[in-house]
């Protein structure tokens, strides 16, 4: 059995126990992670695929540890001008173990909420941060004369009256 999943944004064909570098992940090392993008799953002959994922399959991983890949070494040159570039990159990478391959079954990751932060509205900031049109539109719903000819600031002092 094997499945071609997303990870991180790139595409892996995993199989069960197998070992695969991924671009570093924010999970800590030992936790288990549930990759949920699953295009295609291949169990004993039957291809299963998805448009563009498969619903409810799952491939579920456990992280080895974080490390950093080799040193690519980047050299530019334009000969006869002096010019001459040396560069290097290591890629931070992240090593997993493929724990189990499901078809189906699998809930997806319910995405953080954030707190409501509580809201303290303020007129002249929220005021400052409408455009001219915006202003206008709540000057003429107001009900003040010659809002046409005023400018942003002028329309802000008036509409905080």
């Amino acid at each position: 059995m094997y499945a071609i999943v997303e990870i991180a944004g790139q595409q892996f064909k995993v199989a069960k126990d197998q070992k695969v570098y991924v671009h570093r992940l924010q999970e800590a090392e030992g936790s288990k992670v549930t990759f949920d993008k699953v295009m295609l799953v291949e169990d004993k002959g039957n291809v299963t695929i998805g448009a563009p994922a498969i619903e409810g399959a799952g491939v579920t991983a456990k992280i080895l540890g974080h490390l950093k890949g080799d040193k690519v070494i980047v050299f530019k040159k334009k000969r006869r001008k002096g010019y001459k570039k040396k560069n290097g990159h290591r890629q931070y990478l992240t090593e997993i173990q493929i724990e189990g391959i499901s078809a189906s079954g699998v809930k997806k990751a319910a995405a953080k909420k954030e707190a409501p932060k509580a809201e303290v509205k303020e007129e002249s900031n929220d005021l400052s941060s409408k455009t001219v049109a915006e202003l206008k539109a709540l000057a003429k719903d107001k009900g003040i004369t010659g809002y046409t000819s005023l400018k942003k600031a002028e329309l802000i002092e008036a509409l905080s009256k």
